[in-house]
Parts: C-alpha cells; sequence; structure tokens
C-alpha cells in the first residue's frame, strides 16, 4: 500500500512522500512554548491559542495512526537576490508570484486522498496545508522528508528547500520511515544574509523580526528601525532560502501556476502606489497576497519606496501622505522624508 501510494503522489505531482506517527514530534512543544513565551511569534495570537493542538498532533485528531508528508516544489527559474538591485521595483517571494499554493496543494491532496480511500474504504482521512494547527516541519523531518535548517525552514539533500508541504492525516497503519538528522554541517549562509538579524541562533527564529512577517503578518506600523533593513521586498523574504547551498539539487517545478506572473517580476514601485481597494483585488485575485489587503500591501511599497534612494518617486509616496488608512499615510510621510 504505501509502495502505491508513493507512486500515487508522485504522479499527482508530489515529488517526495515519507511517513510518521502522530506522536512522533515529542519535543515540539516544548520549543513552541519557549517560542511564545519569549515573544517570538509577535502578533499571530493563534499560534499561541491553539498550542495544545499544534505542540502535539496526536490531540489534533486521536484516531489517526499515521501522518503522511508530502513535498512539492515551487523552485523559482530565477536568482530572487537578484531582483533586490532593482530599488525602483518591487520584490515579491517566489511563491507569491502566481496562484495561492493552499487551494493548488489541498486539491492534489484531496485527490491523492480519495484514492487512499478507494483501497481502504474502512480507513478516515484529514488533509492539512498550513492553516491548520499542525506543525508540519517538525512532522516533515521525523518522516525523514528533510530537516529543519538552520533557517527553521525544512529542506532535504535530494530537494534544496524549495517545496511546500501537505499532510495527510489517517486512521490506515502505515510503515514510518525513518527521521531525517541535519545535514547544515558548519554553514551559516543563512543566518548571515538575513538583512534584519531574525536569527537569535541557529535554528531559532525571532519572526518579530523576519521581514516574511513583517510584510505579511504584522499589523500597523512597522518599527522605524526596521523599515530601512526592508530594502524593497514588499511581501515575503526570500533570502536564507536563496543562499542554501543544498539548492544545487533543487527540483524544477512542475506546476506552471507557481510560475511568476510577468507583472509580479519585478513591478514598478510607482505602479503599486497608485492601487485602491477595487485595483488591489483585482490584480491579486487568486494569489495569497490577497488576504493582506490594500492597506498592509501599499504601506510595504511605501517603505521600498523610502529605501529606494530614487526622488523621482516622492510624488508616489507623496499622493498617499492623506491616505485615509493612517498606518498607510505614515509610511508614506516616511518615504517622503527619507527621499529628502
Amino acid at each position: 500500500m504505501k509502495a502505491a501510494l508513493d507512486a500515487k503522489a508522485r504522479e499527482e505531482g508530489f515529488a517526495k512522500m515519507r511517513v510518521c506517527r502522530p506522536d512522533a514530534i515529542p519535543d515540539a512543544a516544548g520549543r513552541l512554548a519557549e517560542f511564545v513565551d519569549k515573544g517570538r511569534h509577535g502578533q499571530m495570537g493563534w499560534m499561541a491559542e491553539r498550542m495544545h493542538w499544534r505542540g502535539d498532533p496526536a490531540t489534533l485528531w486521536p484516531e489517526a495512526r499515521s501522518v503522511i508528508m508530502l513535498a512539492e516544489p515551487y523552485t523559482p527559474e530565477a536568482d530572487p537576490l537578484e531582483a533586490l538591485e532593482l530599488r525602483d521595483r518591487a520584490t515579491i517571494s517566489v511563491y507569491a508570484q502566481n496562484r495561492d499554493y493552499h487551494d493548488i496543494v489541498k486539491k492534489r491532496l484531496k485527490r491523492l486522498g480519495r484514492w487512499l480511500l478507494e483501497q481502504a474504504p474502512e480507513e478516515q482521512i484529514k488533509v492539512f496545508v498550513d492553516t491548520a494547527p499542525v506543525m508540519e516541519k517538525p512532522l516533515a523531518e521525523a518522516a525523514g522528508l528533510g530537516w529543519q535548517g538552520k533557517h527553521t525552514n525544512l529542506l532535504a539533500r535530494d530537494l534544496g528547500n524549495w517545496f511546500f508541504l501537505g499532510s495527510i492525516f489517517t486512521t490506515l497503519d502505515l510503515p514510518p520511515d525513518a527521521p531525517e538528522v541535519d545535514h547544515c554541517g558548519n554553514c551559516t549562509a543563512c543566518l548571515d544574509i538575513c538583512p534584519t538579524d531574525a536569527f537569535p541562533a541557529p535554528f531559532q527564529l525571532d519572526a518579530t523580526r523576519c521581514i516574511s512577517y513583517l510584510t505579511i503578518e504584522h499589523h500597523g506600523p512597522v518599527d522605524e528601525a526596521l523599515r530601512p533593513l526592508m530594502g524593497n521586498r514588499i511581501y515575503g523574504c526570500d533570502d536564507c532560502l536563496a543562499v542554501c547551498p543544498w539548492n544545487k539539487f533543487a527540483v524544477a517545478a512542475t506546476e506552471m501556476r507557481y510560475a511568476a506572473r510577468p507583472e509580479l517580476r519585478g513591478p514598478r514601485l510607482a505602479d503599486l502606489a497608485l492601487l485602491d481597494d477595487a485595483g488591489f483585488r483585482a490584480m491579486f485575485s487568486g494569489s495569497p497576497i490577497k488576504r493582506i489587503g490594500r492597506g498592509r500591501f501599499v504601506r510595504n511599497v511605501c517603505y521600498a519606496i523610502g529605501n529606494s534612494n530614487d526622488p523621482a518617486l516622492i510624488p508616489a509616496a507623496q499622493a498617499l501622505v492623506e491616505d485615509e488608512d493612517p498606518v498607510v499615510a505614515d509610511a508614506a510621510r516616511w518615504a517622503v522624508e527619507r527621499l529628502r
């Protein structure tokens, strides 16, 4: 059954599949509690509210006997670090340059799950993609899919680190795989490149300093000390992923809906600053970017304009200093003052 499931998973487009038990991550609860106790989760209150489920997958669905972990690559065609030099343009995290991966991966998981139930009709399944209180990365490590690197993201010797994770919890008792071990060695490339020093130590992340958190999860104004460090990153940050040496083994993405839309390959900051709510929703329909809303998005655009060192962008920021969203107005004023 497991061999047939692996073959079916690859047929569906997944690059790798491994299995673990729901109780395979006994240290996760303590690590999560320490992360929250130190306030490193910032405004992500949902991490604290659901710790009892997140820290122990066995409590999420006690009937589950196996967790099937799957990887789906979204490897970029070009080096995302190159776009950081185009200061009058925006950089958007690779995973968000086209369709929302939640929808694509979940549909794939459901198809695979339906096939599994056809083979074992007496069993049950639940599928998860990043939106439930499931610690995918520790589970994936326990299943042998890869390991959590010093940047806390999952990477694998045969995949690099450009891949999404999905999980299928099932009552079917499948033989588990051996957990993966750390293969980072003495490398600190991911820690060294971080623009905001968001890693207090190897294998630890302070989300409140991470640009991905600041541009996506953080509501309100960003600390003025951090704004200059954000550069032209307006949605997410790929720096620590992009420098990982294991990416020399990265698998090419096969899903065309992950390929960057032309209009999101280095869009002009001046154009993005013009977006009203309707324009924002139209531009990012079906995109993960849509969920942060026009206000937070244009706030990020203003910070990027302020970091552009391009006085020609002053009018774009000036037009927003009286924006009805006070956070956008604050960011626009900061940009204008910085450019002047």
